[in-house]
């Protein structure tokens, strides 16, 4: 059964590895089912019998993401204002800088930048520690997570020089309020 499981992990990976490099290479809209089985090297059959479709694949690669910022932002001490997330997710982009600019930057496609942002959103709302009730709440949380998005957006797409030290205390300055307000309502 572990062997099994193995396998299972390995074809996801590599299913994985080949949705990032194609969307490096030509973006999420040049890429379909053929193209990815092709560079993972595995039967169309076999595609489908982890994933439905190619945005199933992407959601499961964030869904990965999300969990490891976790577990990343559980160990860290951060301060009780900030978004302990916050420094991985910077610094994840830096190292990926070539990914993040096809996830987010101007060649993504629409699908790929939602389903970031949903991502994006639902690890400020479980930061915030309740989930959001109320519009205003739900806004708080979208603006919040727009603004993480956009400036990683800007930082990686204009290839600006700033420190992840830098873009963290940047968004921090500017969200504090939105955060620290969003936190007195949970």
């Amino acid at each position: 059964m572990q062997s099994s499981d193995r396998r299972v992990q390995r074809t996801r990976r590599a299913l994985r590895d080949a949705l990032i490099s194609l969307l490096v290479e030509r973006g999420w809209d040049d890429i379909n089912i053929q193209n990815l089985c092709e560079r993972a090297d595995v039967g169309r059959s076999t595609f489908y019998i982890h994933f439905q479709n190619k945005e199933e694949l992407l959601v499961s690669g964030f869904d990965d993401l999300r969990a490891a910022l976790r577990a990343q932002a559980a160990e860290m001490n951060g301060a009780a204002d900030s978004m302990r997330f916050v420094r991985g997710l910077i610094e994840h982009a830096y190292e990926q800088r070539t990914l993040f600019r096809a996830i987010i930057g101007r060649r993504s496609g629409h699908v790929v930048q939602k389903r970031f942002r949903e991502m994006v959103s639902r690890l400020v709302e479980e930061e915030i520690s309740q989930p959001a009730t109320g519009w205003q709440r739900d806004a708080g949380i979208r603006y919040v997570a727009g603004a993480l998005v956009e400036l990683l957006a800007w930082w990686v797409d204009t290839g600006n020089s700033r420190s992840a030290d830098d873009i963290e205390h940047l968004f921090h300055q500017f969200s504090l309020p939105v955060i620290k307000q969003l936190r007195e309502e949970a």
